[in-house]
């Protein structure tokens, strides 16, 4: 059996995947991609503030999330941080949802 190539026109096999013609690829490569739940990346930024981040590919930004929790935490000594650390751990839960929202939104586009 055959197939043509949508570039050039010409006649293929059907299992090709480059068109020898003029080398164009003919057949997409899938992508796979995790789906990531949104529960537990707020479970996750529950118990130590970055760690959803990080379960949702955000490595970086799971790091820095970890670095300024516990400096809130630390700040508890000097009364601040009881209104910092509470503020930022709940925003913490609330992006990670979000971004896990986002990932599954856009790998349903596609």
């Amino acid at each position: 059996m055959s197939k043509f190539c949508a570039n050039c026109g010409s006649e293929i096999d059907e299992k090709a995947e480059i068109c020898p013609k003029c080398g164009v690829r003919v057949k997409q490569i899938p992508v796979y991609r995790d789906i990531k739940s949104s529960g537990i990346a707020v479970i996750l930024s529950f118990f130590i503030p970055g760690l959803g981040q990080i379960y949702n590919g955000q490595i970086g930004k799971g790091v820095l999330f970890i670095i300024v929790g516990f400096l809130f935490a630390l700040s508890m000594i000097i009364l601040i941080g009881f209104i910092l650390f509470p503020i930022f751990w709940i925003y913490n839960m609330y992006d990670a949802y979000k971004t896990a929202e986002r990932i599954n939104l856009e790998m349903a586009s596609k």
